[in-house]
């Protein structure tokens, strides 16, 4: 793990918010990478100067987009047999790994997308039952930006408000996930409730 954190913040250093997004981009393609530490780090390299925030935050949902194309399009050509055979050859990677997002893929449809991005363990591999059921391409980029951005920018902003402390970070990726879905939860509410009171005063006018 040492030797990632010094190749993550060297592509950081040397390309700026781009280099956020490409180790954002390997991260999603390689599971064992774990986003709880590199997205704090690029927090905390933010903090230093190398880069704003937002633009640090924007790299890394398009290089979270980006590499979830590359598990959804292997997803799709391989198969879930396929898949699930050639996890088993990668380091910290395990079938079970896969058939647990296929088995959360499958349980929560197309919003799996959008919960699964923000879920350790599932939120890299959310791509490839994607791909594999072929879920419409437009639908899942706008499920992951979506849920990337908000899972992106949660790690980020506490990695820069932490600064040198950032390592933190990956003790409380739980408590974050629950903040998230608390807060998702709220808008969802929130929106059903301004569609029922409208629907309401539609129907009070006619």
């Amino acid at each position: 793990m040492r030797h990632v954190l010094d190749w993550v913040v060297a592509v950081m250093r040397a390309l700026g918010a781009p280099g956020v997004g490409v180790a954002t981009a390997v991260e999603s393609v390689f599971p064992p990478v774990p986003s709880e530490v590199v997205l704090p780090l690029a927090g905390y390299t933010a903090s230093q100067g190398h880069y704003g925030m937002i633009p640090a935050i924007v790299a890394a949902t398009a290089g979270s987009l980006a590499g979830a194309y590359v598990l959804y399009y292997l997803g799709a050509a391989w198969g879930r047999d396929r898949i699930c055979a050639a996890a088993d050859r990668v380091p910290l990677l395990h079938a079970r790994d896969v058939e647990r997002a296929i088995g959360w893929f499958r349980r929560h449809g197309p919003a799996a997308v959008l919960l699964g991005r923000m879920v350790p363990g599932i939120r890299s591999l959310i791509s490839i039952p994607a791909g594999i059921d072929r879920m419409p391409i437009w639908s899942f980029s706008i499920y992951t930006v979506a849920g990337s951005s908000v899972w992106n920018s949660a790690l980020i902003v506490a990695g820069y408000e932490l600064g040198a402390q950032w390592h933190h970070v990956e003790g409380y990726v739980g408590t974050v996930s629950n903040v998230i879905y608390i807060g998702l939860g709220l808008l969802v509410i929130g929106f059903v409730l301004r569609r029922l009171r409208r629907r309401a005063q539609g129907s009070s006018g006619e």
